[in-house]
């Protein structure tokens, strides 16, 4: 009889067991699977807000830290911080363009949306947005706001529609044309009008400073902490400050994953000594009839290799199909409120597959070594003596 078919025949007629050994290695690269993908995706998320931002450098009030960062990235709600002398001292340095912002918060329909106060033509020249309808705002409008691609889908808000803002009622201007980034989701209205809604009169939140030199970075940064009184990050700066608060969730995750994989090792070697005890008087049939050791070893390490290769497929499959329903309801969580929106993340790609499925083959592996070595080591004649 051919080893494949020896293999076939082990894993159906104990077909319970064998699942249930294989779920071990399903679950285990399931959580990889969807870790990895949802850790990518949330990667990407993050480097495309940071470039949605448009700016090299990032003014922000004294003392703020990694979380406070992660606002900005988000387009969430921010304590107003840096007065408006400083912006205009900012904003006076020669060589940059420095657009302050007010990040704030309303309801449309009871859902939380965002809403920016910006200078309209200072933005622009640092996000280089585009108008799918409409108009942009002009330096003269107070009661006009310009909405997100995505807001205008969401609720069917269209030009001229009316936007209640803290019982102040402004219309929509223009629809900006779909960037994939936050902005796509919030609403943004001249910075004066902003204060006065908010009644923050005296100052912003941030400021969003583009140079005109980029290798002269640093002159700029620290020429902007000297005329102010503020801290300023650099745009991958930023992007390393959050990128290192999201991969120590992940790490702690992944191992998590990662003993969840070990207790399936565990599990086919568990099932593979079993398989070598109640089979003995195969291997000693097999011996009988002129089958090497090296065959003897290669049908348990094959067996092995089987189930890890099933138990990956499934776990690769299962992990891809979680992590697309993951994403929906992951929104409200400050680390991973970039998927939701962004639509990245879900689904998984070649390179986690392929090394999804290398991690659960050296698993299986690994785990039937020495079931098969042990397997090796019986004789015919001790073989043939079990019934």
């Amino acid at each position: 009889m051919k080893v494949h078919k020896l293999i076939f025949k082990n894993m159906t007629s104990r077909r319970i067991r064998f699942c249930l050994t294989m779920s071990g290695i399903v679950v285990g690269i399931a959580s990889v699977a969807a870790l990895l993908s949802l850790s990518v995706g949330l990667e990407e998320a993050v480097r495309k807000s940071a470039s949605g931002l448009g700016a090299n450098l990032i003014v922000t009030p004294k003392g703020w830290c990694a979380y406070e960062q992660i606002s900005v990235l988000m387009g969430e709600q921010i304590n107003e911080a840096i007065e408006n002398q400083a912006v205009e001292k900012i904003a006076g340095i020669q060589g940059l363009i420095a657009a302050p912002m007010l990040t704030k918060s309303t309801a449309i329909d009871n859902n939380p949306v965002t809403v920016v106060g910006i200078v309209p033509e200072q933005i622009l020249a640092i996000k280089g947005w585009r108008m799918d309808k409409g108009e942009y705002l002009g330096a003269e409008d107070t009661s006009s706001v310009i909405i997100g691609a995505g807001l205008s889908a969401k609720f069917n808000l269209k030009i001229r529609s009316k936007v209640r803002i803290r019982e102040n009622e402004f219309r929509v201007k223009g629809i900006l044309a779909a960037t994939g980034t936050k902005d796509d989701t919030a609403c943004f209205i001249p910075l004066k009008a902003a204060q006065k809604v908010y009644e923050t009169p005296e100052a912003v939140s941030f400021i969003a400073v583009k140079v005109d030199d980029l290798a002269r970075i640093d002159y700029y940064s620290q020429l902007i902490k000297d005329v102010a009184n503020v801290d300023v990050v650099k745009d991958e700066q930023l992007i390393n400050s959050v990128l290192g608060i999201i991969t120590s969730v992940k790490t702690t995750m992944q191992i998590i994953a990662l003993v969840a994989i070990l207790a399936g090792c565990f599990g086919i070697a568990n099932t593979m000594m079993t398989a070598v005890y109640e089979r003995r008087r195969e291997i000693g049939i097999l011996q009988a009839v002129g089958a090497k050791k090296s065959t003897i070893f290669k049908l348990f390490v094959l067996e092995g290799l089987m189930i890890g290769f099933l138990g990956g497929i499934g776990g690769i499959l299962i992990g891809g199909a979680a992590s697309y329903l993951i994403v929906p309801y992951i929104g409200s969580n400050e680390f991973t409120a970039f998927l939701g929106s962004s639509g990245t993340g879900g689904g998984i790609n070649l390179t986690i597959g392929f090394l999804c499925l290398f991690l659960s083959l050296f698993v299986s592996l690994l785990s039937a070594l020495y079931p098969a070595y042990q397997a090796t080591k019986l004789t015919p004649v001790e073989a043939m003596r079990y019934e």
